[in-house]
């Protein structure tokens, strides 16, 4: 399954409609970024139905971007109920993003 696709449009929709959603917030042009593309489509496909799993463009949507404060990229959010309960930043393992995920999933 593919993370889903979040835009400045879209942001609160999806939120709104998931209880618990990561969102990688990324760039193109960003080698971690693209490093830990793969890692987010496991979690993508391993938590379909449990949770939600997007990725945003920072550079395209820069309204969601400023709203969280995002200021180095990668950058995750764990977003519980409309509100963020955790966030991630930097490259790092699957384990360590599944660990924090896991905490707010019961």
């Amino acid at each position: 399954m593919e993370p889903a696709h979040i835009t400045d449009i879209n942001f609160n929709e999806i939120i709104q409609k998931n209880a618990l959603a990561l969102i990688d917030c990324w760039a193109p042009w960003c080698g971690p970024c693209q490093a830990i593309g793969p890692t987010i489509e496991q979690l993508a496909t391993e938590y379909a139905g449990r949770v939600l799993i997007g990725k945003l463009n920072v550079d395209e949507n820069p309204q969601i971007a400023e709203q969280f404060q995002i200021y180095s990229i990668p950058t995750m959010l764990i977003i519980k109920n409309g509100r963020e309960v955790a966030r991630i930043v930097g490259l790092c393992p699957k384990n360590h993003i599944e660990s924090i995920l896991k905490k707010h999933l019961g």
